[in-house]
């Protein structure tokens, strides 16, 4: 199993960024895929995740401009974000759970303000 997270970057604040993450074997051996983040000196946190029957959940922090989104035929995960503030600045993981968990490497979000 294997999840590569891609598309972080260095965005001005009230900018956008989509995140990807490519999923191997295939998306639907997962219960739940989900992303998190983790900033300098704080804990990793749940940005935003999808269940296998597409029922998403997101942090209060983020609700409203971010989006989670799969893409089955493609084995694709995606979080679309806009309006970046300074405080979406982290390394943001993917993670897919099925009878345990699995971490992609993660990819790194900056927003200047």
């Amino acid at each position: 199993v294997q999840l590569q997270a891609s598309g972080g970057g260095l965005v001005q604040a009230g900018g956008s960024l989509r995140l990807s993450c490519a999923i191997s074997p295939h998306i639907t051996i997962f219960n739940v895929l989900a992303w998190y983040r983790q900033a300098p000196g704080k804990q990793r946190e749940l940005v935003a995740s999808i269940t296998r029957y597409d029922i998403t959940n997101y942090a209060d922090s983020v609700k409203g401009r971010v989006t989670i989104s799969t893409d089955n035929a493609k084995n694709m995960m995606y979080l679309q974000m806009k309006s970046l503030n300074a405080e979406d600045t982290a390394v943001y993981y993917c993670n897919g759970q099925t009878s345990r968990d699995w971490w992609g490497q993660g990819t790194q979000v900056t927003v200047s303000s």
